[in-house]
């Protein structure tokens, strides 16, 4: 019954973004093809499972192996097995699964970075475990599972201390940057051009947008007054880039789709960031003595993140000195 569920979930992500190709067609095809559209599938789905058909990881007094979607955890004289269900994460840093287990839900203990081709520790997890159970990993309440689900995908509810998940789509998609469709799309097919308007997102603010994006990437906010401190913090990008001392909330310059096209792949070649730099810093502005290209590779350095086996860009955009401490 689950597989079937999940099943029905892909086709209904499928569905939900045939409605919106039927006018939006290469703006639909080019995001399928993101990080985003696949930050969450199921495990039968998964490419990096199928890459690698048998994962293993040994820690002290527990071996740990992944094959055929089944997490098998041996140790103490005794063995827990246990279906996947799901693989949170495309793997360009890391990959982490979720299990179901006594009704409650479950973050694996253990990751597939890419960096290593092979598992390791997830990102939080104690470093050391007295029971299999632990070994296999860490029980998530509803909430948290909800938050988890909710931003790799859609439709994850939360009743009283349950979570329900049969009706969740794979994937960021439209609507969850968008909002719903439904309406959008049947006024559209009457003709209805006033009640088919929906939010215009190219008109956000750089606040608005960070507002937006941080619903995932976590907003200012969010890590201002709960954390975490320090080097930990670098992946979250509108709390990095509201640090910054050009930024501005009103600016549209510096929100987040000024730099990134949310439709389609993360451009990593430096060079091609100048010209949003050059958008603020002009000729007439205050420009950098030391260099006139790849401004990012300096303003806004790639810090290695503890235990994520990957550096993440620091978007808090400054005049980086040598040997300063990392700004918080």
């Amino acid at each position: 019954m689950r597989t079937v569920l999940l099943l029905v979930s892909a086709a209904a992500s499928l569905m939900a973004a045939d409605d919106c190709a039927q006018c939006h067609r290469d703006i639909v095809q080019r995001f399928r093809n993101t990080p985003m559209a696949r930050a969450l599938v199921s495990v039968a789905e998964c490419e990096i499972l199928k890459r690698n058909p048998e994962l293993t990881f040994k820690e002290s007094g527990y071996e740990s192996r992944i094959a055929k979607g089944v997490l098998t955890v041996t140790g103490s004289g005794e063995t827990l097995t246990i279906p996947l269900l799901w693989a949170f994460g495309r793997g360009q840093a890391g990959q982490t699964y979720v299990f179901e287990r006594d009704g409650s839900y479950y973050e694996s203990r253990l990751s597939f970075y890419n960096a290593l081709n092979a598992l390791d520790l997830t990102m939080g997890a104690l470093p050391k475990v007295s029971t299999i159970a632990d070994a296999a990993g860490h029980k998530l309440g509803a909430h948290g599972a909800a938050d988890c689900f909710n931003c790799h995908s859609r439709g994850a509810v939360v009743t009283g201390n349950d979570l329900h998940t049969d009706a969740v789509v794979p994937g960021v998609a439209c609507d969850s940057c968008h909002g719903p469709s439904e309406k959008h799309v049947a006024a559209i097919r009457v003709g209805d051009a006033a009640a088919a308007k929906m939010p215009k997102l190219s008109a956000q603010t750089a606040e608005e947008m960070a507002d937006m994006c941080g619903r995932c990437h976590r907003t200012w906010s969010q890590i201002a007054m709960s954390g975490p401190r320090g080097v930990l913090n670098v992946r979250f990008q509108p709390y990095r880039l509201a640090n910054s001392r050009c930024y501005d909330t009103a600016d549209r310059r510096i929100r987040c789709s000024a730099c990134h096209d949310p439709h389609g792949p993360l451009e990593t070649v430096a060079t091609s960031y100048d010209s949003k730099c050059a958008a603020c810093h002009t000729a007439k502005t205050k420009t950098c003595t030391v260099a006139k290209k790849d401004c990012v590779t300096c303003h806004m350095p790639k810090i290695e993140l503890p235990g994520a086996h990957a550096r993440f860009t620091d978007h808090q955009i400054r005049v980086v000195r040598e040997g300063a401490a990392y700004p918080n």
